[in-house]
């Protein structure tokens, strides 16, 4: 029985549209977090003078607001594939559950 359900599943078009949609996307953001979290690393590495020049007249360094906008990039990336995950990723496999039911 489990057999034939996976197969109706996998022959389903929405089902190989959601795969390669989803996909795609979570490689994408993969991508641009990496790009933030690694440049940041790599500032870290190779730059520690940027990070460590002070913003003002105060105590803090270039650093902190660097490392808040990594932290803020990882919550903004979740909350942009959460969103499509909670509307175009549901309608497909809401659709591939209709189908399967039939």
């Amino acid at each position: 029985m489990h057999d034939d359900m996976v197969q109706k599943i996998k022959g389903d078009p929405n089902y190989r549209k959601l795969v390669k949609a989803r996909s795609k996307f979570g490689w994408a953001l993969t991508w641009c977090m990496m790009v933030v979290y690694y440049g940041y690393i790599l500032l870290i590495a190779f730059d520690k003078e940027l990070l460590s020049a002070k913003t003002g007249a105060g105590v803090m360094t270039w650093g902190m607001p660097i490392g808040l906008f990594v932290i803020v990039f990882t919550v903004v990336v979740t909350g942009v594939y959460v969103r499509r995950a909670n509307s175009e990723y549901d309608e497909l496999t809401h659709a591939i559950q209709e189908r399967v039911k039939a």
